[in-house]
């Protein structure tokens, strides 16, 4: 099971796109889905919503500063160093960016 969670088209190129709990990243042609939650305190990272990014295109936290690379959600810098996002598992079909769901075992 599976659930649409925007059109690529809604993430600009070196952009986010803010998607329920959830967000979209990109960087050029890659992308990639977090739960927006700074690993720190829990919080929403975005104070304005669907504002994750610094001046220098790292995912930024609203409430402290931590910063976060794009690619893989590591926290290089702010009271969460090393730690990491909440990375969702997704793919791109037809043009939209799918949550893929875990399936659940009979027994």
């Amino acid at each position: 099971m599976s659930e649409a969670l925007c059109r690529l088209a809604d993430v600009p190129p070196d952009g986010t796109a803010l998607a329920g709990g959830l967000f979209a990243v990109r960087a050029g042609d890659a992308v990639a889905v977090y739960v927006n939650a700074c690993p720190h305190l829990g919080v929403a990272l975005d104070g304005p919503p669907g504002r994750f990014l610094s001046a220098d295109g790292r995912i930024v936290c609203a409430l402290h500063g931590a910063e976060f690379r794009r690619a893989d959600g590591v926290c290089l810098r702010g009271p969460c160093r090393g730690e990491r996002l909440t990375a969702v598992a997704f793919s791109v079909r037809d043009g939209l960016v799918i949550k893929q769901q875990k399936q659940g075992r009979l027994f």
